[in-house]
């Protein structure tokens, strides 16, 4: 079966438009999750959302709207009480997002076993952009709109922020602010990711993109556009992978993406520790010619 025919079914068209939409975005919020070292912080985020996604359930179904705010009112839960045990005991802030993070999860697989919907466990771990459905894709667009609204029109103050916060105070910059807004986009972008990745692997798709361009550039610009690009390519490659295979989608994508990484790691022009090596003996068989040449 071709391309084209792959993309005659209903399923897929709106599976593709999905992955192109999440990929996008994943990729291009994805650069400042990796340039801020935000990535424990994200992973947190993406298990804290079961429990959430599992009360929603429960008590409006698989409504979209539902899950969405389940999601993201169990996030800010993690979020906000690590903050607060972190400020009111000797728990550091990684130490207290990882408990209570650890805790949402068990508790959301736990609620899940009582929640009487037609949707097993793995869908919300790994998720299946196959199945997604017309609200999923709206959920989707806004989202993406939203999330790169946001980045693209508060670009400056961002990077002002990220590389010179104490600079960026002086100035006038709403530095904290900034930081928990980001804290939002990274939400919605994870919660409108579910379908395709589900909760366990969201943050590859968040990070692995800009981790990959993060090996071949020095650029924030670059990293934020080409992660996006690289995301929503390898979502859509990850999607084909999937439905030749018959693998599920989320591992797919996120085995796409990875072995891009890894190739970067290995094989980036100037980052490559292949390329690294080659250019570091090529340097030091010069040096020994060099020698050899004075010497005579």
């Amino acid at each position: 079966m071709n391309l084209f025919e792959l993309f005659q079914y209903e399923f897929m068209q709106r599976a593709l438009v999905a992955c192109v939409l999440i990929g996008f975005t994943n990729g291009f919020i994805g650069a400042f999750v990796v340039l801020r070292r935000l990535a424990l912080m994200a992973d947190a985020l993406s298990h804290s959302l079961l429990p959430g996604l599992a009360i929603a359930a429960m008590l409006v179904g698989l409504s979209t709207a539902g899950l969405l705010l389940g999601g993201l009112l169990a996030a800010f839960f993690v979020a906000i009480g690590g903050h607060l045990i972190a400020r009111s005991s000797r728990v550091k802030d990684e130490t207290a997002i990882a408990s209570l993070y650890i805790i949402a999860f068990a508790l959301g697989v736990a609620i899940i076993k009582f929640a009487h919907v037609k949707v097993s466990l793995d869908h919300f771990l790994f998720g299946n952009i196959l199945g997604i459905a017309n609200s999923d894709l709206w959920t989707s667009f806004a989202v993406s709109a939203i999330v790169l609204l946001c980045l693209v029109i508060l670009h400056r103050p961002l990077l002002l922020a990220l590389f010179e916060p104490s600079v960026a105070k002086t100035q006038g910059v709403a530095v904290d602010w900034l930081l928990g807004l980001i804290i939002v986009l990274i939400v919605l972008t994870m919660v409108s990711s579910l379908q395709a990745v589900g909760v366990l692997l969201s943050l590859g798709l968040m990070v692995l993109p800009a981790a990959t361009i993060y090996l071949l550039s020095d650029s924030y610009s670059k990293m934020s556009w080409c992660g996006g690009l690289l995301g929503a390519s390898g979502a859509v490659a990850g999607l084909i992978l999937s439905y030749w295979t018959n693998i599920p989608s989320g591992p797919a994508i996120i085995m796409v993406l990875g072995t891009v990484f890894l190739a970067a790691y290995l094989f980036s022009p100037k980052y490559g520790i292949i390329i690294r090596h080659l250019k570091a003996r090529h340097l030091h068989e010069e040096s020994l010619s060099r020698w050899d040449e004075e010497r005579h």
